[in-house]
């Protein structure tokens, strides 16, 4: 039964009820069997937004309070006088192929084969943030103070204690219940996983049920909002410098196949910024300390395959260099190699970033901009090839501009967002053109530019790519506007 509290107000036109004996069960009776999971269940038509289960996820957990392992977002909709508000509570969706899981270079993801919980173990987390990226519901939130990700477990301990999770136990209205799902029948019909202000149930195949209320004419508040993301320098470093460095090698290479006579010491300078930046990746990481770890994953994530195919890049690199110096007629082959896996090296980094998570990169532009990076940049390493190198940048110039369009005239709000925030940070434009322009008067004053022009991109890239997310609050607890 449910006893209504007659002294506290309706909100979003539901009663708020506490729930007392006899009430329906807010766990299972009994654990999964085989081919069984556990899962949420979401009721929408009894959540009055109150956020009880916030505090009780966080108070469970010990996290502070900016870090929310479970939100509730806020939808709206209709005309008055048939206007509707709703809200929407989320945790982990512990999903069915969880791309947090899929996509950790070291494992510290897993997925209990008996409850179907995805967990994730700090001990081994080195704080490289991929997991946030991964996930199209925002679920993995980063602690900067402890270097690592955490999130939602459903309190399996509890659960598997036979109690409640901290968010289960405290929402008055009972909104928030655990059930047991045929994961088989799941993978044929997940729609009810389906919710205005929600990312698409099939990104990751969420086992979260959801229920909705009748002729629901409402979605998230949050849409018009366009934030910028992170710059993560380091990684702009990176990026810029090894697609540098696999250019220079092709353009190195390509010089004396053709029968170039070329320095002992021209592969001096790409062979160092492919060994810096593999040396300053790890400044990326929460903790850098175990940066060791993240090739563990290799046989699931891009981040371990990029690592291996980098390294690989740079061994190779380094005894083209050396066969170079010496004047060994072997440097050829050893050129070819390095180039190959070069750009192998550059391909598996795009790949990287081409998540359904963030719309904006999990384009093929993506793969051809790291790629056009390569060119206009390592095209003017050496002198004698201005031509092809201005063709290079008059490709990167054309495909950013195209992009921004593109995306400015898509139906998606991430897309528009992105494009918003990109064209506010057009000096990567401006100095493209300045290095294209400067081409034929100041090759060394043309790289600098064009060097620039590319980390000035690669931040832009950051900065401007808004995830899928599940709705977010319209104002934040004391009236600030959430990031």
């Amino acid at each position: 039964m449910a006893v209504e509290l007659p002294l506290l107000a309706n909100a979003g036109n539901h009663s708020f009820t506490l729930l007392t004996k006899g009430s329906p069960a807010l766990v299972p009776a009994r654990r999964p069997n085989s081919g069984e999971q556990y899962r949420f269940h979401f009721d929408m038509t009894k959540c009055i937004g109150c956020r009880c289960c916030v505090v009780a996820c966080n108070e469970q957990n010990g996290n502070p309070a900016h870090l929310n392992w479970r939100r509730v977002g806020e939808l709206e909709g209709g005309i008055y006088p048939a206007a509707q508000r709703w809200h929407l509570s989320m945790g982990c969706n512990h999903c069915l192929e969880p791309s947090c899981l899929i996509g950790c270079p070291v494992e510290a993801y897993t997925k209990d084969s008996a409850t179907g919980i995805v967990d994730h173990d700090p001990d081994q987390c080195i704080g490289c943030q991929y997991c946030t990226w991964n996930c199209s519901y925002g679920v993995p939130q980063f602690n900067a103070e402890r270097g690592v990700v955490g999130k939602c477990d459903m309190c399996h301990k509890r659960l598997n204690a036979g109690g409640e999770p901290a968010c289960v136990n405290a929402c008055p209205e009972g909104a928030i219940t655990i059930e047991i799902v045929d994961q088989a029948e799941w993978r044929q019909d997940y729609s009810a996983a389906n919710s205005p202000g929600m990312p698409p149930a099939r990104d990751s195949l969420s086992t979260t049920r959801i229920t909705l209320p009748a002729n629901l004419n409402a979605d998230r508040v949050d849409d018009w909002r366009a934030t910028r993301g992170q710059p993560h320098w380091s990684l702009v470093g990176f990026l810029v410098a090894t697609q540098f460095a696999a250019g220079a090698f092709f353009t190195i290479w390509l010089l004396e196949f053709s029968g170039a006579a070329l320095p002992a010491w021209s592969a001096l300078v790409p062979l160092l910024a492919a060994k810096l930046a593999l040396a300053a990746a790890p400044l990326h990481l929460g903790r850098p300390a175990f940066a060791w770890r993240a090739i563990q994953g290799w046989k699931t994530s891009w981040v371990s395959r990029e690592i291996l195919a980098m390294s690989l890049f740079a061994g190779l690199a380094a005894l083209y260099a050396l066969a170079m110096y010496f004047g060994r007629p072997e440097r050829v082959w050893a050129g070819a190699a390095t180039v190959v896996v070069g750009f192998a090296a550059v391909a598996v980094s795009a790949r990287i970033y081409m998540v359904p998570a963030r719309p904006s990169w999990n384009r093929p532009a993506t793969l051809a901009a790291f790629f056009l990076t390569a060119l206009v940049t390592g095209l003017r390493a050496m002198p004698g090839l201005a031509v092809p190198a201005g063709f290079a940048s008059v490709a990167a110039l054309a495909l950013r501009w195209r992009e921004t369009q593109s995306m400015a005239a898509s139906e998606s709000p991430e897309l528009r967002a992105s494009a918003s925030i990109a064209a506010g940070g057009r000096w990567h434009f401006y100095l493209g053109l300045a290095a294209l322009f400067a081409l034929p008067l100041d090759s060394l004053a043309s790289l600098v530019l064009a060097l620039a022009s590319e980390v000035m991109g690669r931040y832009v890239f950051f900065v401007s790519a808004v995830p899928r997310s599940m709705a977010s609050t319209f104002l934040k607890p004391g009236g600030e506007v959430p990031a």
